[in-house]
């Protein structure tokens, strides 16, 4: 028996990635867009979703006020800011809608909300819903593994010059996944911030240089750095794209599951 496709709303409807993931919608025999939010005031208020993604017209409008859609969709992707995120996510549990997290820059007590929300709804966050990104953090738990004793770490991001967050949650999600590889808490052994004096490197840190400029999707690069030679494990995206069909993808998945906080890797199977 075929299944009836998830009814999606997308918040942040009128931004680069809201107009991502209204195209990929589209494009998804799993998914169709039930909703398209935007903040109050937002210019594009009423305007019609399609269109404003740049497809043909598809009668959805686009909303300020959640409540207005709350019997239109399933499924919320979410790609804006911590702060619109945690404000929404009561509306989320009070109508037992899931949520797709792709929003980044959370603090504890955010992040907290988050967690607490997961507990009557169904919540997957993730810092990055690439396949190849996803790959890439098992093969950096391989290699730190075998690599962390002898070789020290090193994580470069690079992103477009309106990113408001340092490091991207990508990144932090390689050194995450670096840190466990080499037996390490990623809390007690990263460095972000190195300027003067810093003295010579320690072998346990875990650091992190950022860079933000010109139109740069994400790329992302964690390096082992040993002595006589160096691994180097990259991905570079050049289009928003693979995001936003990775979030359709987890959403179509997260659709009637338990409640619960899950990630990208569990709706890969990994």
């Amino acid at each position: 028996m075929s299944q009836s496709p998830v009814r999606i709303a997308v918040l942040g409807a009128s931004g680069r990635m809201g107009r991502a993931v209204i195209q990929a919608v589209a494009a998804s025999s799993r998914a169709r867009l039930g909703a398209a939010l935007e903040r109050e005031g937002c210019p594009e208020a009423g305007q019609d979703a399609g269109q404003l993604a740049g497809l043909a017209a598809n009668g959805v409008k686009v909303l300020t006020q959640p409540a207005q859609a709350a019997a239109d969709f399933d499924v919320l992707i979410d790609f804006t800011r911590p702060e619109a995120t945690v404000a929404l996510l009561p509306f989320c549990v009070e109508h037992g809608k899931a949520v797709v997290i792709g929003t980044t820059g959370f603090s504890e007590a955010q992040q907290a909300a988050v967690e607490e929300a997961a507990r009557r709804i169904p919540i997957l966050k993730a810092g990055n819903f690439s396949i190849g990104v996803n790959l890439c953090l098992k093969l950096l738990e391989d290699a730190a593994r075998v690599l962390a004793e002898d070789f020290d770490i090193e994580v470069v991001e690079a992103h477009h010059r309106h990113k408001v967050d340092a490091p991207s949650g990508t990144a932090l999600m390689m050194g995450e996944a670096a840190a466990r590889g080499a037996g390490r808490d990623l809390k007690e052994c990263a460095v972000y911030e190195r300027y003067g004096h810093t003295g010579a490197r320690e072998r346990r840190i875990i650091g992190f240089s950022t860079v933000r400029g010109g139109d740069v999707v994400g790329d992302h690069t964690v390096m082992f750095l040993g002595e006589g030679e160096r691994v180097e494990i990259t991905h570079k995206a050049s289009s928003r794209t693979i995001f936003a069909k990775g979030a359709v993808h987890a959403a179509s998945w997260l659709a009637n599951r338990p409640a619960g906080l899950y990630s990208m890797r569990d709706a890969l199977g990994g």
